[in-house]
């Protein structure tokens, strides 16, 4: 089990790694010159040097690469502006280091995510449970027929007709808004209440499908008949061994999901004006704000793999065949 988390972890890092050097040269290396962006329309030859300088792409390439990967680990100096670990780099649009700013949205995009984690969680898996313990009912077309169709609605046109009708016109759920937790518990909890749902809305339907799916392949395993064959409950042999053994491809998705969710819920946070991480990147692209935007596909990449080895971990808890092996 060491061993398998140790080859794991250093897959990770080479991962990052690779995924640190391609963005760079995506970002840094593309045809338009990263400091004229930066300079602006009234860019004099003397203030496009200035910039080259600063951003440190008067350098040779792979001396600016060693020194963005070493400045995540040991700080840097960008230009004559001090940056230090972990570097990410600085934003000329913000006039600040990029970690400071990822540090100031975080807490809207770890709000955001908990509550529509916790929201597609609890309903998802239920749903998908309730129509695979109800196979063939109503019940289960209905589970079936809103997955259809929550699978198909956009978060940004479910967003808009959600506020018309919630808030605008029956005044039923607060304005979406962020207010920070230790500012206003109910503030808070009733701002992210409209984004939580319609974001959950998606993930609910591929998670009750997903579930139903699963639980009834595990059904059919022998292990799940033997365990009726000894005289074991129904109940028991859905809830205590069916679903353990469901769980796995469930899991799977879900470390995928959290891996999207940390690095910025990009549509529902511009769909309702929530200041974190997901917004960052689409203003950083609007901007042109290259440091910001390689600094957020980082995040996203090192979240995905992160959340990709605690579902290698979780594996070995679900399943005992994998600690066997």
């Amino acid at each position: 089990m060491a061993l398998f988390l140790l080859r794991r972890l250093f897959s990770a890092a080479a991962i990052l790694l690779l995924i640190t050097g391609v963005t760079f040269f995506l970002f840094f290396q593309i045809p338009r010159d990263p400091a004229r962006l930066a300079c602006g329309q009234l860019c004099t030859p003397e203030s496009l040097a200035t910039i080259r300088h600063t951003m440190g792409i008067d350098q040779p390439v792979l001396v600016q690469f060693w020194d963005y990967v070493s400045g995540i680990f040991v700080g840097r100096t960008i230009g004559d502006i001090p940056c230090p670990a972990p570097c990410l780099g600085y934003s000329y649009v913000d006039q600040r280091p990029v970690l400071d700013i990822l540090a100031a949205r975080f807490p809207a995009t770890l709000s955001v995510v908990v509550g529509v984690v916790a929201t597609f969680l609890v309903f998802g898996i239920g749903a998908g449970m309730l129509a695979a313990w109800r196979r063939g009912t109503w019940l289960d077309k209905t589970v079936s027929g809103f997955a259809l169709v929550g699978a198909a609605v956009q978060i940004y046109w479910l967003g808009i007709v959600a506020t018309y009708v919630l808030v605008d016109q029956s005044a039923l759920l607060p304005r979406p808004r962020y207010v920070p937790l230790g500012q206003d518990p109910g503030a808070w909890f009733g701002g992210l209440l409209l984004p939580w749902a319609v974001c959950a809305i998606i993930y609910i339907a591929g998670y009750s499908r997903y579930t139903r799916s699963s639980m009834i392949d595990t059904l059919g395993e022998e292990y799940v008949r033997t365990a009726l064959a000894k005289g074991l409950s129904q109940r028991t042999v859905f809830f205590k061994y069916a679903f353990r053994g469901a769980l796995t491809p469930i899991v799977t998705l879900l470390g995928l999901d959290l891996g999207v969710l940390f690095g910025g819920a990009l549509i529902t946070e511009t769909t309702f004006n929530i200041p974190g991480i997901g917004q960052l990147a689409v203003r950083s692209v609007t901007n042109q704000d290259l440091p910001s935007m390689m600094a957020v596909t980082l995040v996203a990449a090192a979240a995905l793999v992160f959340f990709t080895v605690v579902v290698d971990i979780a594996y070995a808890v679900i399943d005992p065949r994998v600690r066997a092996s």
